[in-house]
């Protein structure tokens, strides 16, 4: 089935529903009604992140293996998906920016990456 369309292709602006029909019997409502849920405001690439999000169980280290990205990409892209769907994200706690420096810094030791991914990589945390 095809992805509802969300906003007027001339002008941007949110569409209305005004019409609900069964493909069974072919019996029409008409009215204003409710669109969607927020999920289904999403664009692929953020549906995409919530599905990856969803089958890793959250784990963002499984999601960047899934992704192919390191854990500030996927952290931000989180938060963006976050904003879209009307959360704020809170901003990162000193504890949670330690906790990432220590994740980098394992896995530089078992030598999953490299010690210039890992200055990278540590570099963007302390953005």
């Amino acid at each position: 089935m095809a992805r509802p369309v969300a906003n007027c292709p001339s002008c941007g602006k949110p569409l209305t529903v005004t019409q609900l029909s069964c493909p069974s019997c072919g019996i029409a409502v008409s009215g204003r009604f409710e669109r969607g849920c927020k999920f289904c405001a999403l664009d692929k690439e953020q549906r995409r992140l919530l599905d990856v999000f969803l089958s890793c169980r959250g784990v963002i280290r499984d999601m960047e293996k899934a992704l192919g990205l390191s854990y500030p990409t996927v952290r931000s892209r989180i938060d963006a998906l976050l904003a879209a769907l009307g959360y704020a994200p809170a901003p990162p706690q000193p504890d949670e920016l330690a906790a990432q420096r220590h994740q980098i810094l394992a896995r530089l030791e078992v030598g999953e990456i490299t010690a210039e991914k890992a200055i990278d990589l540590l570099q963007e945390v302390a953005r």
